[in-house]
């Protein structure tokens, strides 16, 4: 026999024995086909949609994580061929409303000057709504039935057309750190234990894992509103829930920042979208190849493969733990508005509502806005309705004479109804003085 072939034997055997692999005498084997694509899907892609708002995000995806195919199957969806519809089926969606950063239906909007009416508006809208439903409210005094949230929006910055926001700035590169370090390390030792199969399968979720993120956190993310015609009135108007309203006072392009802009993202790849259509296929490849492949390691590699997906777990289930509408939130208050001014009153009924609303907009159709507010349309109603609106448009105080009134044309009830509202209006008037005397520098002398 000869010499070489002998000596480079010898040499293996004595390598394999310093690296004797752990477990390698148990006598059963780890059942991975229940994470190898599977478990911590929803984390996965939860955690796949920070990308684009967490800075730094997109190149600290170099780990096994799993939930390959719930990734997969959720953003392969954007791919418009009939290659990608076919191994993706679903309704086609934009990147914006697929990555949680649209969609949301927004309150109705009524402008004071413009006469423009949103029966529905977006996104943004819904966060401020959502905003200023959680800031300490100014009790009204009054008569309390049911009680409204009324915010004084002062907008006093008009955004470009198109912005480019600051990412949300957390400690992800010194987390990421952490799955990255026990991916790169398990697949070190498989790799020194001659466990090829669970090396070469943890390798390619690291490696499917940071391309992903890449290729899918390459979409850039910014916010875009239209630009009003020269020469439009101011964009007062006002925001319409059941429980919460919303005053916007400021230029129209201020304004339509909210009713109007909406965030969304853009991909060099528009409108196909094919990178992150085969982007998706590979995570396809890795969710079955190592549902093929790591059975066929060593107890130990399995173990290892097991180790990496739960660390990369933990990892992602932090990602996925951050409030996505507060950053939202705060992206909108702090890089698109620059921190308005937002008062928020709490007023005891419908009627001194709609009263404290008129009073801040001085619309021209007033009429319209307080039927939107308070729809009632009886007799008494639309006399309270006149006196309010008339009362208004004259400056003059809220002072009103009951005296006055038609008795014939009034039963004692409707007299006692008409009091109770016009004290409704001079609660509201009082609370309107209240913030004038607070924010002088918001109101024409």
């Amino acid at each position: 026999m000869p010499i070489v072939p002998q000596i480079a034997a010898a040499v293996l055997n004595a390598r394999s024995n310093v690296f004797a692999t752990p477990l390698n005498k148990a006598h059963f084997s780890l059942d991975t086909s229940g994470v190898a694509g599977v478990f911590g899907g929803e984390e996965a892609v939860s955690a796949m949609a920070t990308v684009h708002v967490y800075e730094h995000r997109k190149w600290l995806g170099w780990y096994n994580t799993p939930g390959s195919y719930e990734i997969a199957k959720r953003y392969g969806r954007l791919a418009r061929s009939r290659f990608f519809d076919g191994l993706f089926p679903g309704v086609h969606t934009d990147p914006a409303t697929l990555f949680e950063l649209d969609g949301w239906r927004g309150p109705k909007f009524r402008a004071a000057h413009s006469g423009t009416v949103i029966e529905e508006t977006g996104h943004l809208a819904a966060l401020l709504m959502k905003e200023c439903a959680d800031l300490p409210a100014i009790p009204v005094q009054g008569r309390r039935s049911q009680s409204v949230g009324v915010t004084v929006a002062e907008l006093r910055h008009i955004p470009a057309q198109e912005e480019f926001p600051a990412q949300f700035d957390t400690h992800a590169p010194i987390y990421a750190s952490i799955p990255i370090f026990i991916s790169v390390a398990t697949c070190v030792l498989c790799s020194l234990f001659g466990d090829w199969y669970s090396f070469s399968m943890i390798l390619l979720g690291i490696v499917v894992s940071g391309v992903s993120c890449l290729v899918i956190g390459s979409g850039t993310f910014l916010f875009t509103h239209p630009i009003p015609a020269e020469g439009s009135p101011p964009g007062d108007g006002v925001l319409i829930s059941d429980k919460e309203i919303i005053v916007l006072r400021g230029e129209e392009g201020a304004v339509n920042s909210i009713t109007r802009g909406k965030f969304s993202l853009r991909f060099d790849s528009h409108p196909h979208y094919s990178n992150i259509g085969w982007c998706s296929v590979f995570l396809m490849v890795q969710f079955v190849a190592q549902l093929l492949l790591i059975p066929q390691g060593t107890l130990f590699g399995q173990m290892m493969f097991v180790t990496s997906l739960a660390v990369s777990w933990a990892y992602n289930l932090w990602l996925s733990a951050f409030d996505k509408e507060a950053i939202q939130r705060s992206i909108l208050m702090g890089n698109v508005l620059r921190r308005p001014i937002l008062t928020r009153y709490e007023l005891g009924t419908r009627t001194s509502v709609a009263v404290f609303v008129l009073l801040f907009l001085q619309a021209e159709e007033a009429e319209k806005i307080m039927d939107v507010l308070v729809p009632n349309d009886t007799q008494v109603w639309r006399k309270f309705k006149s006196s309010v609106v008339a009362r208004i448009r004259s400056e003059k105080e809220f002072d009103f004479d009951l005296s006055e009134l038609d008795s014939a044309q009034f039963t004692i009830q409707e007299r006692s109804l008409l009091k109770t509202l016009f004290n409704d209006a001079k609660d509201a008037y009082r609370g309107f003085q209240q913030y004038r005397v607070a924010h002088p520098a918001f109101f024409k002398s």
